[in-house]
């Protein structure tokens, strides 16, 4: 990925820390799939396309084999433990350098401060969308955390392993799907392993410091003061006084001061008409109004090809054409052939993972189950999944809606190309 250090607007969000209360409300945010530049016109030969008129479903389950057995190496244990003492961070101070020594040290010096800690961070971005991050050793990191939070061991285990720990927000707001790995632009590709609230605004997610390396994150530029919950306005004043312009402070925790200052400038906002009750309530209504919700069953029936049980289930999004649903069937499961688990979990003709499959999967036979390995639901499934993204007004909405099911232009690409294959095979 391009080096954090020559953005200049390296951690912008620092900037918008007064209207982040405002943004937390917004509802249905996903990432800004903007489409690189390239085209995505080249298509597949018919000859290289399965004939699906004869290719049938099975008439019974799927055979789904075994999860090989895991690996006798053990999984690195999380540091700490339940028993650590916790240290709530009381102030996040974001510089767009890091800290000078002197300064970590008069501000630990400060009356009140009980314990301070730097950590790396910047910003990334995976397809256009922004990403503000910091890059943390879990030992030292796990006692900032909330007592929820310090006690689950899979989020610093993966921390340990170089995966991505998102913040319960982030995974609203942005789309993220659990276990599913996201292409930085110009980077490697993270594994979102886990989710977790930490309280801090701005930090959309944790990585570990090697994982910060590789990203290119900034060392020290964030810095946690822990100490009394009510000196929280006079460690800010303190704090403040000791740092240079080009740094933050933000008041941390769900204490009363910090819901006082938060309820204060959210009704400063609305006298000045920035904001609004009444407006958010009928902004949110009217996004709640417009989303697509997941239909529990629908008709397709039990059709003897997969070629009309592509047609049937496009039904189910008006406006998008059935070669799509063909093309990812062809590029996930070869129709079925190859059902998985994947790796990373992936499950059934379709490849859902299993906790979008709970949100989007349907029962397409009328059998009574949404059956994540069955074709006559796993492919209607998929027509759900794509027009709840805009796939069905087709173009770059079409585009997005299948970047949302596997966060690659270069599927997208793939899928395009073999949809427009199957459109001349079967015109």
């Amino acid at each position: 990925m391009s080096a954090v250090s020559h953005l200049p607007r390296l951690w912008a969000f620092v900037t918008m820390l007064a209207i982040v209360a405002a943004l937390a409300v917004v509802v249905g945010a996903v990432f800004l799939a903007t489409r690189p530049a390239g085209s995505l016109t080249a298509t597949a030969a018919e000859s290289d396309l399965p004939d699906l008129a004869v290719l049938a479903p099975p008439a019974g389950p799927p055979t789904v084999e075994p999860t090989p057995a895991p690996s006798a190496a053990p999984v690195t244990p999380a540091t700490g433990g339940p028993g650590i003492t916790l240290t709530p961070p009381r102030l996040l101070v974001i510089s767009q350098t890091g800290l000078p020594q002197q300064t970590k040290e008069d501000i630990s010096q400060l009356k009140h401060v009980v314990k301070i800690d730097s950590f790396d961070g910047g910003a990334i971005r995976i397809s256009g969308a922004g990403l503000n991050l910091l890059a943390v050793d879990p030992a030292r990191f796990r006692a900032w955390a909330p007592k929820a939070v310090a006690e689950q061991p899979r989020v610093w285990s993966a921390l340990v392993q170089g995966e991505f720990v998102a913040d319960s927000s982030a995974v609203r707001r942005f789309g993220l799907v659990l276990g599913s790995e996201y292409q930085v632009d110009g980077g490697p590709r993270l594994r979102v392993a886990a989710s977790a609230s930490f309280g801090l605004p701005g930090v959309d997610g944790l990585v570990g410091m090697e994982t910060g390396r590789r990203l290119g994150l900034l060392p020290g530029v964030a810095l946690l003061v822990h100490g009394p919950e009510k000196a929280a306005t006079t460690l800010n004043a303190g704090v403040r006084r000791l740092l240079g312009s080009g740094a933050q402070v933000v008041t941390v925790g769900g204490g009363r001061t910090a819901r006082a200052a938060a309820d204060k400038s959210a009704a400063d906002r609305s006298a000045t008409g920035k904001t609004s009750a009444k407006t958010t309530a009928k902004t949110t209504a009217k996004a709640t109004a417009k989303q697509p919700r997941a239909a529990r069953r629908v008709a397709v029936g039990r059709p003897g090809s997969y070629l009309d049980l592509y047609r049937r289930s496009a039904a189910v999004c008006p406006g998008l054409s059935w070669t799509v649903l063909a093309a990812i069937g062809q590029v996930e499961s070869s129709h079925g052939r190859n059902n998985g688990p994947s790796s990373a979990g992936a499950q059934g003709p379709m490849q859902f993972m299993p906790a979008t499959w709970k949100a989007y999967g349907v029962d397409g036979d009328g059998d009574g189950v949404a059956d994540i390995w069955s074709p006559y639901d796993a492919v209607p499934s998929a027509a759900n999944y794509l027009c709840a993204n805009g796939a069905g007004q087709g173009g770059k909405k079409l585009e997005k809606a299948i970047w949302f099911y596997n966060h690659s232009w270069s599927y997208v690409s793939k899928v395009m190309s073999i949809s427009q294959g199957y459109a001349r095979a079967y015109p």
